[in-house]
């Protein structure tokens, strides 16, 4: 099967890429050296303390980081240019944590906040651009699916999800924007120093955002994923994701609604099938308060004992900030919950309670109150406050651990 994928992708290649070529031949550019000189290069920083409390054995976690990114990307040349982002991870005075996977194995005894230190080649990748119809990505880089809920770049910890792929996107249908990638690797948020960093898999994304007009989009999607060596992630998702807006009033009302299938793939040993459904709806007033409603199922297969899975997710987006769900419980997961924004003096608010059950079984979980506090000091540095606050259900034998965090950050770029 992944041999059939890759002789597939190369056809689709070659049959493609030499009406790309010539497309950009027509367009003229500068030479090669001009082109590679005349880039621009940016260099940002991000410093952050964690402090992660959780009521059991583990100590309190305390994290000094600091992520440093220096980008470059080049000019042009008969539409081709390249971009390289690099990221040094370093902890400062305060390492008392478990960066996870393996990364700090003498500092077990700490709860986790998963900033290994080190140097990371996060992005490197050459784009050919023919025309504004047709776009075509080469090598490391960024994916960013919709929300992110399936498909992301977990920008929240200071060293991202990248992914070493090939990447199409066209605008050549009327009204749709389409996209797919072929992953071949997963370079995870642990570095390169793991195992748990790098994951092999035989990757196929496609996604196509249709316009039915300016107030209402459709995007159906299908994502199958081939694990080598995580094969309990080896899945196949087909789903759609209707949005919509319209003005209320003085302001503007927005909803989304998204469903979707999964079953096993590859060479996962679970014979499965579980479901997604994700509903909500948000009213912005003229002034930028907002409030918001949701609900989001993580369905369950109780016969199979497993549920539907995110493995390429930005997971910190969804179920709560203190992240008591980066995995789906085998029962499933029910996230009922709400969210307030509104603007104080120059500070941006947020708060959002979570109620979570369980999909099969009936358990109550627990809930959770996240708050955060985002000030622009100026056009090149920024300020966030954020606490998350997770409180266990008693009676639940599944996820039964009170767990507190709370986030200082600073942002620089230049």
């Amino acid at each position: 099967m992944k041999r059939n994928h890759n002789i597939l992708l190369a056809s689709l290649l070659s049959l493609l890429l030499p009406f790309a070529a010539s497309a950009a031949e027509e367009e003229g550019a500068t030479d090669l050296g001009s082109a590679i000189t005349s880039g621009k290069a940016t260099i940002s920083g991000r410093y952050r303390y964690e402090f992660v409390d959780q009521d059991n054995a583990l100590k309190n976690a305390n994290a000094s980081t600091l992520r440093l990114r220096l980008n470059y990307r080049t000019g042009q040349w008969k539409g081709w240019s390249g971009f390289a982002e690099f990221d040094y991870v370093f902890h400062l005075l305060l390492d008392d944590f478990n960066s996870g996977a393996g990364t700090s194995p003498n500092r077990d005894e700490y709860s986790v906040v998963a900033d290994p230190k080190g140097s990371d080649l996060n992005q490197l990748y050459l784009d050919l651009d023919p025309n504004d119809d047709w776009k075509y990505r080469f090598g490391r880089q960024r994916i960013l699916l919709d929300n992110q809920r399936f498909v992301g770049g977990v920008g929240w910890r200071q060293n991202e999800q990248t992914f070493d792929a090939l990447t199409l996107n066209t605008k050549a249908i009327s009204k749709t924007t389409l996209s797919y990638s072929y992953v071949g690797y997963v370079r995870r948020i642990f570095g390169e120093t793991v195992p748990a960093g790098s994951e092999r898999l035989d990757g196929q994304l496609f996604n196509a955002k249709i316009s039915i007009n300016d107030a209402l989009s459709v995007t159906p999607y299908l994502y199958y994923l081939d694990y080598d060596t995580s094969v309990a992630n080896s899945t196949a998702t087909v789903g759609a994701r209707l949005a919509g807006n319209y003005g209320f009033g003085s302001g503007k009302l927005t909803w989304l609604a998204e469903f979707a299938l999964q079953s096993d793939a590859g060479d996962n040993p679970t014979n499965y099938d579980a479901g997604y459904a994700h509903l909500n709806g948000a009213y912005t007033a003229g002034n930028g308060m907002s409030i918001g409603l949701g609900y989001e199922v993580l369905g369950a297969d109780s016969g199979a004992g497993t549920a539907f899975r995110t493995p390429l997710a930005t997971l910190h987006k969804f179920n709560g900030w203190a992240d008591q769900f980066l995995a789906t419980p085998a029962e499933g997961l029910e996230d009922a919950y709400v969210n307030f924004k509104m603007k104080a003096g120059k500070w941006n608010l947020t708060f959002v309670y979570h109620d979570f059950s369980s999909d099969t079984g009936s358990f109550d979980y627990g809930d959770e109150f996240d708050v955060s506090g985002a000030l622009k000091l100026t056009d090149r540095y920024g300020l966030l406050l954020k606490g998350a606050f997770f409180s266990a259900d008693s009676s639940s034998p599944l996820i039964n651990v009170d767990t507190n965090k709370f986030w200082l950050q600073l942002t620089a770029s230049y």
